[in-house]
Order: structure tokens, then sequence, then C-alpha cells
């Protein structure tokens, strides 16, 4: 059976976005069969075209691994705003667009003629998606947003990191994600509203409210009690034992979710005085006794190799995980075996593997139409045809 379109085949969107969350945002609609065609400063492009090392190289020059991984499924216009030329090709562009996503400093894009309002006379139909760091009205309108800062004033770093170390970040730009899957679906809301009521709208996304909304129990946590949220490191707050424990070669994960779990736990490690201890039946109760319950099984765990662990627990139905490195994720038979890393090749960098999205369709799977773009490497295309 042949397969249907995609799911947001004949959508218009029209990129004027940079670095992260905008440009995710914006390659998740592309890849959804969306068209995007994203505008750049003609010369230097993208901030994070120049993001590097690391850099793909190919004959005819090189790209930023950081561009590459949100840029996918478009085509690159340059055109500079600061011109009226610029400025009509962005205007021809948006008159037929569904969609508009921008992270420029509030009031930047209205200042260029090019704001929501006037595009939006011309287009009564578009979807115009801002993108701020603490939003484009309050105490701190137009303040910039970096990830890094975001996490620290979020709380995130706060809670992250060994108790008795230091507050951390997370390991990725995780609050510039978060926007760009927010700021996504909230332009599908959007949409969805549009076919009925025949208009578009504006929509706002900031990266401090979805820092803030991510951090999910842990703020209901605080609201709820009043008390300042602790870091715990690899351990859980309110579930014991779920943890990383170290083994005789490497560490593992065991994440000990109900009182079922915890009882094959101890049958299958040979835990005899853990399982006949009243105190620890509930999670309750091992929470309370946190130092009682890990301690024996961190000794016992220190006597086998992880895989030997991971053997035993994952016969007995215990969830459990290697602690694996990035290059070892990236080769899991999980991701690889499904799909989960497709093949590109760009005419300047040559040929590349990319992380395909994480969702799955049973007609109108999302596909690698278009490898990330060059600069400009369709600026005569579109200024010439549109949309095509």
């Amino acid at each position: 059976m042949a397969e249907s379109p995609a799911p947001l085949a004949g959508l218009r969107v029209l990129d004027l976005s940079r670095v992260l969350a905008g440009p995710l945002c914006t390659m998740v609609l592309g890849d959804l069969g969306a068209d995007v065609v994203k505008v750049e400063r003609p010369g230097t492009g993208d901030d994070t075209r120049t993001w590097g090392p690391p850099w793909a190289q190919g004959p005819a020059g090189r790209e930023a691994a950081y561009y590459l991984c949100v840029n996918r499924n478009k085509r690159s216009l340059a055109a500079d705003l600061k011109t009226e030329e610029g400025r009509e090709i962005v205007r021809r562009l948006a008159a037929d667009a569904d969609v508009v996503v921008e992270n420029f400093a509030p009031g930047t894009m209205e200042r260029a003629g090019l704001g929501y309002d006037a595009l939006a006379a011309a287009n009564p139909r578009l979807v115009w998606c801002t993108i701020t760091g603490y939003g484009s009205d309050g105490p701190e309108a137009g303040r910039p947003g970096y990830d890094f800062a975001v996490q620290a004033r979020a709380g995130w770093m706060a809670i992250t990191g060994e108790p008795e170390g230091a507050p951390m970040k997370v390991g990725v730009a995780v609050v510039d994600v978060l926007t760009g899957q927010n700021a996504a679906i909230a332009i599908l809301a959007a949409l969805r509203e549009r076919e009925g009521s025949g208009r578009g709208q504006r929509v706002e996304v900031t990266l401090f409210d979805s820092a803030v909304a991510g951090l999910i129990n842990v703020a209901q946590a605080a609201l709820v009690t009043g008390r300042e949220p602790a870091r715990w490191g690899n351990q859980h707050v309110t579930i014991v034992p779920y943890q990383t424990f170290d083994a005789s070669d490497r560490p593992f994960v065991l994440a000990v979710g109900n009182d079922g779990q915890w009882r094959r736990l101890c049958a299958a490690v040979g835990a005899e005085a853990l399982l006949a201890d009243a105190r620890f039946a509930g999670n309750p109760g091992r929470v309370e006794h946190r130092a009682e319950v890990v301690a024996p099984l961190a000794a016992l765990f220190l006597t086998r190799t992880a895989a030997e662990w991971l053997g035993i627990l994952e016969a007995a139905g215990v969830p459990c995980s290697p602690v694996q490195s990035v290059r070892e994720a990236l080769s899991d038979p999980v991701l690889t075996e499904r799909g989960g890393v497709w093949p590109a090749r760009g005419d300047t960098y040559g040929a590349i593997a990319t992380i395909a999205p994480p969702f799955r369709f049973s007609r109108t799977p999302p596909s690698l139409r278009r490898p990330p773009p060059a600069l400009g490497e369709h600026t005569a295309e579109v200024a010439a045809d549109g949309w095509g």
C-alpha cells in the first residue's frame, strides 16, 4: 500500500529563527512534511554554523555539527533584513505562508516593518510564533535568553548535581529543546483552531516558562510543602532504591518503582535480610531508611560485573540499565534497528548521519527529504518562485 502524504504536507513555514529552540521547532515541522524556508544573514548565516569544532568536513567545505543537528528538511534563503530588498522577500513569502517562527529581540521585527500586525494584515490566516527568553512583556521584556542562564535562574541547576557538590547544568541545552518542542505544540494547536475560525494568531513561547514548567514534580513538591528541593545526584528523592550503583567494572542504574519490583529484586540478588525486614516492605519505609537499604545493596553489587547483574535483574523483571556513553547509545540496537539514524549527504560537507525524529506513524512516517542546507543554497530558487 502506498504511503499517504506526510502529516504536514503543504504547510508553509517561514523560519526567521536561529541557534537552537526556533530551528528545532521548525525542523520538527519539516520532518512532518512542512515546506520550511530558513531565512539567514548573507555571509554568516545562523550563528550555529560557526559553533565548531567539531565540523562535518567535505570536499566543498564544512558545517558545524551544532548547525547540522536542527536544520534538516529546510531550504536556506540568504536575505539581509536591513535592506528593502530583503524585507520585501520576507513580506512576499509571509503573504503565502501558514506559519512564521522568529526569535528576534522584541521590537526588532516591528521596526523593520515585518511585525505580526503588519504581516497578518496581509495574511489573516498566518500563525506567528515568537520565541523569547523571558517574554515580550513583563518586567524583563527583551532580556536575551540563553539556555545556561535560564537553567540557573529557573532552578534546574539547584537540583542537579551531587548533594554536597556544586550546582550543575544538564549536559545538553535542555531548556532550548523543551522550548522548541513547546513551540511546535503551540503552532499545531493554533493551526487546529484556525480550521474552525479561519483566522491565525500570535503565540509566544519563552525559555523561562518552558524551564519552570519542565520542573514538573519538583516544582509541585515545592508548591505543596513550601520547602526548597534539594540536589540528589543520581538518587531519587521519593523512591528507593532508584539510583546508580557501581558494579565491579562499571556503574549501572537500578530503578525499583514499586513494592513488587522490590520483592523481585531482593529475591533475584539474594538479599534475604532486606526482604525480611518489615521496615523496607513499602516504599515510604525504604525512603525513611534510605542508607540502611542502599548500603548493603551497594556492597553486594560490587561483587559482580554490570553485565552479570543486568542479566539477573532483567530476568527477574526489575527495571535496570547500563550507564552508556553517547557513542554506545548511538549504536544501541534499540535505535539502529528501528531506523533511528538517517544517512544524509550535503554538497558542501559530504556524508553525515542524523538522528531521526522521535515519533512513529503507521501510515505517514516522517522522512529526510532535504539534508541541512548550505548557506543560501536555495536563495535563487525561493526568490524567483516563492513557495513554488
